[in-house]
């Protein structure tokens, strides 16, 4: 879908269209090579880029064992608990429990880590972005906000109806334009969450 005019947002300014709607039920499962889980992919830039080359990296991945993490030279990681016990992240100056949900935790894609369960499967969102070119900024509403400008960005709804694009849970968005800031607003102030990841490029030396 293209950039176009979409519905009105609560304060009365149009709001970009997404280039796409999905469903984390609808995201194709890929195994990890160690066998410990699988990856759901929501996107990556630029299209069709490959683990080495891309600027940027949205994920859900559903951790059923213990084992060590993939290595990302030169990508900053940021991890997410969505649903689960958590996992204990340790390894190369690494010692943190992953064990709040929806609590980013930053850390340096190229270090060498393990995952330890704290309890049964667990699920986390992943972003990962090129150090130097681009930063994302995760921010987790439970209630009415306004997103800034940025230059992608990607929506999945947890809890809740939102407003203007109708997300329920489950269920996301994804712009890889430009997108203009605008609003989100949840049908009640009642156990509502959503994720935004705001995506901007670095100005380069």
């Amino acid at each position: 879908m293209r950039q176009g005019k979409g519905p009105e947002p609560p304060d009365g300014g149009p709001v970009t269209l997404p280039d796409r709607r999905f469903t984390l039920a609808s995201l194709t499962p890929q195994p990890w090579k160690n066998g410990g889980g699988v990856t759901r992919e929501i996107a990556a830039m630029p299209a069709g880029a490959g683990m080495d080359d891309f600027l940027w990296r949205i994920s859900v991945a559903e951790i059923a064992s213990s084992g060590p993490f993939s290595c990302f030279a030169g990508i900053d990681r940021q991890i997410m608990l969505l649903e689960g016990d958590g996992v204990h992240l340790h390894g190369q100056g690494i010692d943190h429990r992953l064990d709040v949900p929806l609590a980013p935790f930053a850390f340096d894609g190229g270090a060498a880590l393990a995952a330890t369960l704290l309890g049964g499967v667990t699920h986390d969102l992943n972003v990962m972005t090129r150090r130097g070119r681009m930063r994302a900024d995760i921010h987790v509403l439970r209630r009415a906000g306004r997103l800034p400008a940025c230059d992608a960005l990607m929506l999945l709804a947890l809890r809740g109806r939102w407003a203007p694009h109708g997300l329920q849970a489950g269920e996301g968005a994804l712009w890889t334009h430009v997108c203009g800031a605008h609003e989100l607003v949840p049908d009640t102030s009642a156990d509502a969450a959503l994720v935004a990841i705001c995506l901007s490029r670095m100005a380069t030396p």
